[in-house]
């Protein structure tokens, strides 16, 4: 659906592009009040909104509907862009036409979350904004409730109830090699390849690795410590740990066969 040429209409094939140097003559126009340029700053837009709207692919959804939303967050961006700021336009609407894609879907999930939750949720997300502005840091939960002056547990419950599933197999961080997903960051006691030790061949292998090697896998299957904590205990990056993690096991497996 998302791969259609034709979508509300519009040929996606013929939609035009816009220089750096004419968007910011168009924006200043626009901040002019000038409704042509306006248009034209629309339209020469859309490439963005459909680049967006790609990443929900594969949802169900309806290609068209998920473009008209991302439009509308397209159009908000634009009347609240400030020209002054030394940030590319599109910086700026990315996350603005995200953001109302993800509310449309949140409101028409499945799974239903009451309005008055919703409503809650999204003064506090207002409120997370208007004071990270003016601090220049995100404000905490009890700073947060007290301004809206509710309890700490609706704060946190409402923010919970808005969030998307995530997969587990999203790649949360990529050096251009090796991606760590979000499985990788996953903590679990309870389930830490106990079975492993309870075989002698896996002990041997062990025994072969080198001693950062050793050090990765005892911490991660052993402990049941994160990718993360394990980078911050022996002081190098999450991705050059996944790495040595991803090569010791295939060290191990070469010596179980």
């Amino acid at each position: 659906m998302i791969n259609r040429v034709e979508i509300c209409g519009v040929n996606t094939s013929k939609l035009p592009v816009l220089s750096n140097e004419e968007k910011d003559e168009l924006l200043k126009k626009i901040k002019n009040g000038d409704k042509e340029a306006r248009e034209k700053f629309i339209n020469g837009n859309l490439r963005l909104v459909l680049s967006v709207v790609g990443r929900f692919s594969g949802r169900g959804e309806n290609a068209d509907d998920l473009f008209q939303i991302g439009c509308v967050g397209l159009i908000k961006a634009i009347d609240n862009f400030d020209i002054t700021l030394n940030v590319q336009f599109s910086t700026y609407a990315v996350p603005m036409i995200i953001g109302e894609i993800r509310r449309y879907l949140r409101d028409n999930n499945m799974v239903r979350v009451s309005r008055s939750i919703r409503d809650l949720a999204y003064k506090v997300l207002q409120v997370k904004e208007k004071k990270s502005k003016e601090t220049g840091k995100e404000p905490t939960i009890e700073e947060i409730a007290k301004e809206l002056n509710v309890s700490k547990e609706e704060i946190s419950f409402c923010l919970d109830a808005i969030q998307d599933p995530v997969s587990l197999q999203e790649p949360v961080y990529n050096d251009g090699t090796d991606s760590v997903y979000i499985m990788d960051q996953v903590k679990d006691k309870k389930n830490t390849d106990e079975l492993w030790a309870e075989n002698i061949t896996m002990i041997e292998s062990l025994k072969k690795l080198n001693e950062k090697e050793k050090m990765i896998i005892s911490k991660r299957f052993f402990d049941g410590r994160t990718q993360m904590e394990v980078a911050d205990e022996i002081g190098i990056s999450q991705a050059q740990v996944s790495r040595l993690e991803k090569s010791a096991i295939n060290h191990m497996k070469r010596l179980w066969k």
